[in-house]
């Protein structure tokens, strides 16, 4: 949904259409996104229409970055750990 709308506004039912899930089921899913803040939506008559809003979408992309530095940095930790013990197939060879 977040993808689809990242290319512009589009109502319940267009967001709906190609998905495998009830229509119950979207809007679930839509007021989860729109109580995050990364989905707005306005309804006028009968059609609700969803919007992305950028701000939010900026920060949890912030948010990912710098959580995905984190990850990076711990993980050629735990490379360079790995790299430094000895290979136990080695051990096993020895007398």
């Amino acid at each position: 949904m977040v993808e689809r709308l990242a290319r512009g506004p589009a109502s319940v039912t267009d967001l709906a259409r190609p998905l495998p899930m009830s229509l119950a089921a979207v809007l679930q899913h839509l007021q989860v996104l729109e109580a995050s803040g990364l989905v707005r939506s306005e309804k006028a008559g009968r059609v609700r229409t969803c919007r992305i809003e950028p701000a939010a979408l900026r920060m949890a992309e912030d948010w990912l970055s710098r959580q995905r530095t984190a990850w990076e940095q711990r993980l050629s930790r735990l490379g360079e750990y790995l790299a430094e013990q000895p290979d136990p197939a080695d051990e096993r060879s020895m007398p």
